[in-house]
């Protein structure tokens, strides 16, 4: 095959495994034909974060009898929410995301129409940036506007800008319309019907940029959201921002009524009235495996639930390094390349954050309108990213999120719930390692309070005087906390980096060397952030009921 048709080919795969899952076709899917054992599950999910919930709610609509076993006291991963002192509730993880619209309603959570008690509501804007010598808040739903905004302060760049985010929103229509097609695109024609696709699918998003703008500053305003996509714009693949980014844009932010915890909830409960099961407090130690199949899990409490599939929605490191069970005749030499594979990828970063409840309405006060604010103490992601990888937050960026302009009654009457957040590496936080899992957590402690102080500085300089003498509740969360609640390796909170070569189709699958073992999750395709996860599962429970069929 000539490398042309190689690349579009694989450009092709990218783009489909890019696509977003509103496009995905359930009555494609086999259902359950036969009578369903009421005493038998025929699928074992290991973890309940957002991929295995929604892996889990898939086969519970088509008619299966799915077992999602979860170590924590709640479902969710990292799409949950703590109560501490004085009425105060934290999301743990959750700032905005998209959401489908149902008759001009923002509540259709993407392929599961069944859902409708979850309530989304949009960001006052959708963000603000907040540079040295640059201010910039992002319009709702009027990516013309912010264009425009940017042509007033850049006017130098204006034909780049326009040329930018057209390419922009000409790569999210050539996947849209790729994911659309009933028969193979014409692979001599691809380039022709899809140039966004073959000029951009190996590039990396600083490539894209660099093709049409020139200014740094603006660069670094444009690229505002790139931490949260774990990587600075010379190593993130392109689509993986450019996509997201201007469906952002277009289709605005949203943030559910009753935090994050309420989009798990609705998924257990599709799971549950659907014939499936969730049981919390049940950690799973092995992957049981015999002649090279997996065939069920052994939880720690002694009890073995016997499967037609087992699904990890733990981290890949986790499933292949410490769940599954020894088995001679995996030994083909297809487990260790498959393993070999997992060690060439980059883990993403984690995060430090500090969730604060103020005993007065500060927000209010201040006259702040904002709900999500990006501020950088600079113009160069590269080295901010530097920085965050070696936990430097003293130069690190940050993220605030003021979750009562969200909406009335988030906290407390005359209260504030606000979140600070870093990304961060976990090297510097190895050193303490030990000591925590022991119990010994003095200089622990010191350090994240350390830490904690930088950042309530920082935003107090920059946006929110009086910040520190307003604070009821801190509440801190570092790489050993994500470490310790998730399992996930070096605390990631978004799988594998999302790298040119691991990204789109090129990204881990989600079948594995063992048979009938799958993943579903951050660390697969198509990758990280709430909406990528969910398509994550309902894809990964797709290609198991095609396999069953």
């Amino acid at each position: 095959m000539p490398d042309s048709d190689f690349t579009r080919r694989a450009l092709l795969r990218a783009a489909l495994a890019a696509a977003p899952l509103a496009a995905f076709d359930w009555d494609a899917i086999p259902a359950n034909a036969g009578p369903r054992d009421e005493n038998k599950f025929d699928a074992a999910i290991i973890g309940s974060g957002l991929g295995g919930l929604s892996c889990a709610a898939a086969f519970a609509r088509k008619g299966y009898r799915p077992l999602v076993l979860e170590q924590h006291d709640k479902p969710g991963g990292y799409a949950t929410a703590f109560s501490r002192p004085g009425g105060f509730v934290f999301d743990v993880s959750l700032h905005s995301t998209s959401v489908g619209e149902r008759n001009g309603v923002p509540n259709l959570i993407g392929g599961f129409p069944e859902i409708t008690g979850v309530e989304f509501v949009a960001h006052p804007n959708l963000y603000r940036a907040i540079f040295p010598d640059h201010d910039i808040r992002v319009a709702q739903h009027d990516l013309p506007a912010y264009v425009a905004q940017l042509v007033r302060q850049f006017p130098a760049e204006k034909p780049g800008i326009e040329g930018l985010f057209a390419d922009m929103r000409n790569l999210s229509l050539e996947v849209a319309r790729l994911s659309r097609l009933t028969h193979p695109p014409d692979q001599i024609l691809f380039p022709i019907e899809f140039p966004m696709l073959v000029r951009y699918g190996q590039q990396t998003w600083g490539q894209m940029m660099d093709a049409h703008l020139h200014d740094p500053k603006l660069k670094a305003i444009v690229s505002a959201q790139w931490a949260y996509y774990g990587l600075p714009p010379s190593k993130l693949a392109s689509f993986y921002y450019a996509i997201p980014a201007v469906g952002y844009l277009e289709g605005g932010g949203y943030y559910p009524k009753g935090r994050s915890q309420t989009i798990s909830d609705a998924l257990v409960k599709l799971i549950e009235t659907r014939g499936g099961k969730v049981l919390l407090n049940t950690s799973v130690d092995r992957i049981l495996a015999s002649n090279g199949a997996a065939y069920g899990v052994h939880c720690v409490d002694g009890r073995e639930f016997h499967t037609r599939a087992v699904v990890s929605n733990a981290s890949a490191g986790q499933t292949f390094h410490r769940l599954l069970a020894a088995d001679p005749e995996t030994e083909d030499g297809s487990l260790a390349a498959y393993q070999e594979r997992l060690a060439g990828f980059s883990t993403s970063l984690s995060s430090f954050q500090v969730f604060l409840g103020l005993n007065r309405d500060l927000v209010r006060e201040l006259e702040i309108p904002d709900s999500e604010i990006f501020i950088e103490h600079g113009y160069d992601p590269e080295a901010g990213y530097e920085a965050a990888r070696r936990a430097d937050v003293e130069r690190s960026g940050m993220a605030i999120t003021l979750y009562d302009n969200l909406f009335p009654g988030y906290s407390p009457k005359g209260k504030n719930t606000v979140n600070l957040i870093a990304i961060q590496g976990f090297d510097h936080w190895e050193p303490f390692a030990g000591d925590y899992r022991a119990g010994k957590k003095a200089s622990y402690n010191a350090e994240k309070q350390r830490m904690a102080a930088v950042l309530i500085q920082h935003a107090e300089e920059a946006l929110l005087p009086g910040l520190s003498k307003a604070i009821e509740v801190t509440e801190i969360g570092t790489p050993l906390t994500n470490l310790r609640y998730t399992g996930n390796d070096r605390g990631a909170i978004y799988g594998w980096d999302q790298t040119v070569d691991n990204s789109g189709d090129r990204r881990l699958g989600h079948a594995t060397p063992i048979q009938n073992l799958y993943l579903a999750g951050a660390w697969t395709r198509p990758g990280h952030g709430y909406t990528a996860v969910l398509q994550s599962g309902v894809e990964c429970f797709a290609e198991i009921a095609r396999a069953w069929a």
